[in-house]
């Protein structure tokens, strides 16, 4: 077969400066997609959803029109240890999904 045609209304996505850009992330043992915006590339994280992502990303000073790909390597850092420690960076906690765990009583 010949060379593929895109038909002209179709939107693609143009990446500026691809060699700094990551098509996939490894976080927290999930593959996040790097085309997506970063608010919902989170959300592939078991127990992030989208309002939470959201206030991740504010708590990180992180832009939430950024792709994904695009984060540096201390920005994704930043966002890992707000995902783990949430009580730390003021997330509120009744938007935790475990809320006063019936073993040892603690919001995580």
């Amino acid at each position: 077969p010949g060379p593929i045609n895109f038909h002209p209304t179709m939107a693609t996505l143009i990446i500026e400066g691809e060699e700094n850009f990551n098509h996939i992330i490894r976080v927290l043992n999930t593959n996040l997609n790097g085309k997506q915006k970063v608010m919902f590339a989170l959300t592939a994280i078991k127990g992030v959803g989208r309002r939470i992502s959201n206030l991740i990303l504010k708590r990180a000073n992180i832009d939430l029109n950024r792709r994904a790909g695009e984060l540096t390597e201390e920005e994704m850092e930043k966002v890992v240890t707000i995902v783990q420690n949430p009580n730390k960076y003021d997330i509120p906690q009744w938007l935790l999904n475990r809320k006063w765990d019936p073993v040892d009583g603690e919001s995580s």
